[in-house]
Formats: structure tokens, C-alpha cells, sequence
């Protein structure tokens, strides 16, 4: 790529790009552990299941290809292009979630039909609908972020498209995904200077339909009730949780070392997604648990501290942008670590960076690519990419 061609459609000339480094070395250390993880907790159930064991990690390592292209894309990209698409992006959201409950067309496991096939690979569609969320809400709270506080139907037709998103993810049924969107949703609406009054009125309804759903649903008010006391269910509800749970056991101050675990053979089921936490407690101990908390309260302190950075820039769009996904990986993360050491209902989310999963990797690196991109354009406010004369 010449510098012409790269300041000329991207907003860059090679001289001058401002990689933040903590939020880059942290990303790319995460990544490197899961790959380690991915390999020594899928072989015996690769082996089982597939007769092959490097089966999940030769897939990973397709998706870590296309993870590294789409942070590329994400960090080449510039802002004004996300922001002009903003309500395409949404749309698209729409129109795939509706997609995905269409017998024949999306693909239902366990249960739960949340996965699209293309090409031999699957694309859970919920993973795209939160970066578009974020870059639709980024684009509007900065149109708005003056008026608002006092115009209610603006803030109505943000609370129409979340509740249309949330529906559809829940006839999946994606739970965990719903929290994660809607409590992404309600941080930036807050912090784009909406009406108190009203956002505390939608915080208790919310509140008011989670209750009512995890009642509506007996596997959900079993998920929710279980981790209390898994061992009573330890055979049937709480069997995934007591299993984590001795993982986490073994593993004492310093682990059993990698490739040790006994949890993974099989005993604790499919480690390498959801799970892949509790064999990394198992191997490393309570040392690699802190390492690993270490490296994700780094990447996430940045994003914030380069929040802050564009906010005293009066760099709105960045802003939000950063806080968005900052709040997506965090709270995604939260949710993974507590429900493997029980501290939460089991939810089927995955671990950012670490899990098996290309959907989840895929994004996860986009966003990584878009925040990056901000912050050159933070460090560079006089880019082409920074202007947000686009931004309507």
C-alpha cells in the first residue's frame, strides 16, 4: 500500500500512524493464550469426535486469519465511513436476526438457534449485531447529544430498535447476549445526557422484564437458581458447573501445567468454548488466573483512558465508540469469569480473544481495529478520517 493511496482513501500516511501499544500488546498477548488453550483443552474431545485432534485448532487458525483481516479493516477504515452506514448497520442487524429464525436457514445447537452456515463455517449473528448497536448509537448520540435530555422521541426511537434487537435475540434464545446488549445500551445512553427521570423509568421496567423472563422460562430460572448450590443438581443442571468447579480445585496456586488437566477429557463438556477459563484455572492456578485478569483490566483501562483522551478532545464519536466496546468486551469477560468459578447463572457467552469461536474472534478483532484507528485519530486530530461532517 503506497502512502498516496493510503492518505488518500484511508485518511493516512504511513509516517505518521500512532498505534497504541498497551491496547495492542495486551490483544495480541490474549489472543496467544488462547490459541495455547484452544489446543490443549479441545484434543481429547476433537480426538473423540472427529478422530483428529488439531481439528479445533487448525479452524482457530483459519479464524485468526480472518480475526487479523477484519482488525486490519476496522483499523483502516475511517470513522466518517462507520458513521455514515450507521442505520444500514442497523438494519442489517434486524434483517439477520429475523434471518436466523427461519427453519432451514438458521442453524439451531442445543436448543438454541443462533448460527447461520456459510461455506462450511458458522456466523453467530449476535456477535455483529453488538458492533453495529454500538456504531448506530455512537453515530446518533453524537447527533443528539445536546437535545437529548429534552427530546423524548429521539430517545424513544433508541429505545424502539433496542427493544426490537432484544426481542429477536431472545426467540433464539440468546440470554446472555440480550444482557450484554442492553446494559451496553443503557451505560451510553447515560453517558450521552439523557433525561434522568425517564432513563430510571426504563431501568426499572427492564428490570421488571428480565424477572418475568427468567420465570417464563424454566431452563432459565434453573440456570438462575443452580449455581446457588450446583452440587444438588450436580448430575443434571449443575453438572457444567460442578465440573468447572473441580477444575478450578486442581488447580491449586500454580496449576497441574499445560496440558495436564483431567477436567478437559471429556468430563467437563466442549472446554474449548464457554468453559476454557475453568482449564486454564486447572493448568495455571490462581498465578495464571491473576496474569490472565491482569492482561484484560490493561486492555480495558486503556480503551477508557483513550475514552477520556477523546472526550477532552470533545471527540464525541470516538467516544462513544470506545466506551461502547470497552463495555462490550468488559462485560462480555465479567460474565464469562463468573459464571466459570459459579459466581453467575451459566450463560452461553464466550471468553473475548481466549474461547473457541470465529464469530466471536472475528469481532472482537474488528473492534479491536476501530479503537485502535481512534486512537490515531486522537493522537492525529487533524487526520482526514477524524472529521464528522459525515456524521448525520
Amino acid at each position: 500500500m503506497t502512502p498516496d493511496f493510503s492518505a488518500k482513501y484511508f485518511g493516512l500516511r504511513h509516517s505518521e500512524y500512532h498505534i497504541d501499544r498497551p491496547l495492542l500488546l495486551s490483544v495480541l498477548a490474549l489472543i496467544s493464550i488462547g490459541l495455547v488453550m484452544i489446543a490443549s483443552a479441545s484434543f481429547s474431545f476433537a480426538e473423540h469426535r472427529y478422530g483428529n485432534e488439531l481439528y479445533f485448532v487448525k479452524r482457530h487458525l483459519a479464524y485468526l486469519m480472518v480475526g487479523a483481516s477484519a482488525m486490519l479493516a476496522g483499523f483502516f477504515v475511517p470513522p466518517t465511513v462507520w458513521a455514515r452506514y450507521g442505520r444500514l448497520w442497523i438494519l442489517l442487524s434486524i434483517l439477520l436476526l429475523a434471518l436466523v429464525l427461519i427453519p432451514g436457514i438458521g442453524r439451531e445447537v442445543n436448543g438454541a438457534r443462533r448460527w447461520l452456515s456459510l461455506a462450511g463455517f458458522t456466523l453467530q449473528v449476535s456477535e455483529l449485531v453488538k458492533v453495529a448497536t454500538v456504531v448506530f448509537l455512537a453515530s446518533h448520540l453524537q447527533q443528539h447529544r445536546e437535545t437529548l435530555s429534552v427530546n423524548a422521541a429521539e430517545f424513544g426511537k433508541l429505545l424502539g430498535v433496542i427493544s426490537l434487537l432484544s426481542l429477536l435475540l431472545i426467540l433464539q434464545p440468546d440470554f446472555g447476549s440480550v444482557v450484554v446488549l442492553v446494559a451496553t445500551f443503557m451505560a451510553m445512553v447515560f453517558l450521552g445526557g439523557t433525561n434522568l427521570r425517564q432513563y430510571l423509568l426504563v431501568v426499572l421496567v427492564g428490570f421488571l422484564l428480565l424477572y418475568w423472563m427468567a420465570e417464563s422460562a424454566p431452563y432459565r430460572l434453573a440456570r438462575l437458581t443452580t449455581f446457588l448450590d450446583p452440587w444438588t443438581e450436580k448430575y443434571d443442571s449443575g453438572y457444567q458447573l460442578v465440573q468447572s468447579l473441580i477444575a478450578f480445585g486442581r488447580g491449586g496456586w500454580f496449576g497441574v501445567g499445560l496440558g495436564q488437566s483431567v477436567q478437559k477429557m471429556l468430563y467437563l463438556p466442549e472446554a474449548h468454548t464457554d468453559f476454557v477459563f475453568a482449564i486454564f484455572a486447572e493448568e495455571f492456578g490462581f498465578v495464571g488466573v491473576i496474569v490472565l485478569l491482569g492482561l484484560y483490566i490493561t486492555m480495558v483501562l486503556r480503551v477508557f483512558q483513550l475514552a477520556k483522551m477523546a472526550i477532552t478532545q470533545k471527540y464525541w464519536y470516538g467516544a462513544y465508540i470506545l466506551v461502547g466496546f470497552g463495555l462490550l468486551i468488559s462485560g462480555q469477560t465479567f460474565i464469562n469469569l463468573g459464571v466459570n468459578a459459579g459466581l453467575l447463572p451459566t450463560k452461553g457467552l464466550t471468553l473475548p480473544f481466549v474461547s473457541y469461536g470465529g464469530s466471536s474472534l472475528m469481532v472482537c478483532c474488528a473492534m479491536v481495529g476501530m479503537m485502535l484507528r481512534i486512537g490515531h485519530e486522537i493522537r492525529s486530530p487533524q487526520q482526514p478520517g477524524r472529521r464528522t461532517r459525515y456524521v448525520r
